[in-house]
C-alpha cells in the first residue's frame, strides 16, 4: 500500500462518526439499501443498522460504489433488538415519519448520538417502530408528491447531519470512540 493511501484510510477512520447511525427497516430494494450504504460512507457513518425479519439484506455493488467495504452492515430480526442496542449506545432515536407531532428535519440536533430510522419503499415504517422513537421527522415537500425515494431522503436528512457536525468540529476529533 502506498504512503497516500494509508494517509487517506487514517484520516476517513479519524472522521468516522461513531455515534451517527441510520436504522431501516425492511428496506428490501437492493439499489435502496446500496444508494443508502454509500450516502453513509459518504458522511463517516461506520455501522448500519438493518431489520429484515427474513434474513439477508441484497445489496448491488455497482451502486454502493465499494461502500459495504467501509461500512458495517448489522441485520438484526427484529425492531426490539435494534431498538435495545441503539438504546444501550445512548442514541436518540428519530424516525423520519408523517405524524401530527413531527417536526422539519433540520430543527433536531444532530451533534448528540443520533440514529434515523427509515422505513421500506412500501409502507414506510412501521406503527411499532413510530411508538418507540423518541422523535418524528419530517422533510418539508413543496410539491404535490408527499414524500422522497427513501434512499433520497436517507441523504437529505445525512447531509443536515453531516453539516450539523462539521460545524460543531465533530469530524476534526481524532478521537475513535466519539
Amino acid at each position: 500500500m502506498t504512503p497516500e493511501r494509508t494517509q487517506k484510510l487514517q484520516r476517513m477512520l479519524q472522521r468516522r462518526q461513531h455515534n451517527l447511525t441510520v436504522l431501516l427497516e425492511d428496506v428490501y430494494k437492493p439499489h435502496n439499501l446500496s444508494a443508502i450504504l454509500r450516502t453513509c460512507d459518504a458522511v463517516g457513518i461506520n455501522t448500519v443498522h438493518a431489520i429484515r425479519p427474513t434474513g439477508g439484506v441484497p445489496t448491488y455493488n455497482d451502486t454502493s460504489g465499494g461502500s459495504h467495504k467501509w461500512v458495517k452492515l448489522l441485520v438484526h430480526s427484529c425492531l426490539q433488538d435494534a431498538l435495545t442496542q441503539l438504546r444501550q449506545q445512548h442514541m436518540h432515536i428519530y424516525a423520519a415519519h408523517f405524524s401530527p407531532q413531527a417536526i422539519p428535519y433540520r430543527q433536531v440536533d444532530y451533534t448528540q448520538p443520533s440514529c434515523i430510522v427509515l422505513g421500506n419503499e412500501k409502507d414506510g415504517i412501521s406503527p411499532a417502530a413510530a411508538q418507540q422513537t423518541d422523535t418524528h421527522i419530517v422533510i418539508p415537500m413543496m410539491g404535490m408528491v408527499p414524500s422522497l425515494n427513501v434512499s433520497v431522503a436517507a441523504a437529505v436528512i445525512l447531509f443536515e447531519a453531516q453539516h450539523q457536525r462539521q460545524l460543531a468540529g465533530l469530524y476534526n476529533n481524532t478521537n475513535p470512540n466519539k
